[in-house]
């Protein structure tokens, strides 16, 4: 048998894809449970292991560190090629929030050996950590966190206007207190782009105090744009709030069968599990 043929044999092995589906994407099998669990167990040491790449300077501390991450990267890189082999979408898998991620979370090691601070970024592997929600079906929590994600989604719009209102108003009011302040020869507002600087540190309630007011008129000003502040931060809020209000409201989820998430369907969900029934 030629070296094409064992390809192509691989590729429309249905038994074998229906298998690793069922333990890469699936959590209802004591395979499945034990492969997810091993998953995160690996991304919390990646994540462990680039920390401490960015404390230790021992060379050989480092080195131990750098060959670790790499085995751990060799078998996130199978993990992703095993998805999109077994997936009955793989297009649509590899377009999903996880399958981006999966593939950001791989390409950093790699890249690293042409940008070497690249590496750092596979800190964003744990973003998968979500999938713990799946792995123990704490579908309470999974249903919650689908109604916030679709709570911002409806406040989107909300919250960009008041993000546009907020920009202008930290604009007129780094401007003016420029205005206020800039005839004092000790003051440092020399210019309007550090007054706006200062306007959003003050109304965000941050007060990192390095630029503050030395006249009479600017220190009145600035606790009335401190004042302000307080009363604009708590829009945002409850903006999000009414959302998850009437989102509550709804009926809730089905439960999760499939994860849209990883750019699963019913439909390839309902074929996978047919798939299975028939050859049982």
């Amino acid at each position: 048998m030629t070296l094409k043929q064992r390809w192509q044999k691989l590729m429309t092995n249905q038994p074998l894809k229906q298998k690793l589906y069922e333990i890469i994407f699936g959590s209802d099998t004591p395979a499945g449970k034990s492969f997810d669990i091993l998953l995160m167990v690996c991304i919390v040491v990646s994540i462990f292991i680039t920390i401490f790449d960015s404390m230790f300077t021992n060379r050989w501390v480092v080195a131990s560190l750098v060959v670790l991450e790499y085995v751990l990267t060799l078998f996130f890189t199978f993990e992703y090629l095993a998805r999109l082999y077994c997936s009955p979408r793989p297009m649509k898998y590899a377009l999903s929030f996880f399958g981006i991620i999966d593939l950001i979370s791989i390409l950093p090691m790699y890249l690293g050996w042409l940008l070497p601070g690249a590496r750092f970024v596979i800190v964003l592997r744990s973003i998968r950590l979500i999938r713990v929600f799946r792995v123990f079906k704490l579908f309470s929590f999974l249903d919650e966190g689908y109604r916030l994600m679709e709570s911002l989604r409806m406040s989107l719009k909300k919250i960009s206007v008041f993000f546009l209102f907020v920009l202008i108003m930290v604009i007129c009011l780094g401007t003016v207190m420029y205005m206020v302040e800039s005839g004092h020869p000790e003051s440092p507002f020399t210019d309007i782009p550090t007054s706006i600087y200062w306007a959003i540190v003050t109304m965000t309630t941050v007060g990192y105090g390095d630029v503050t007011p030395v006249t009479m008129a600017g220190r009145l000003f600035a606790s009335i744009v401190m004042l302000l502040g307080y009363t604009i931060i708590a829009v945002p809020t409850g903006i999000v709030s009414s959302e998850m209000v009437k989102q509550s409201q709804l009926p809730p989820h089905e439960k999760y069968d499939h994860d849209p998430l990883n750019g699963e369907s019913e439909e390839s969900e309902e074929r996978t599990k047919g798939q299975s029934t028939k050859d049982n």
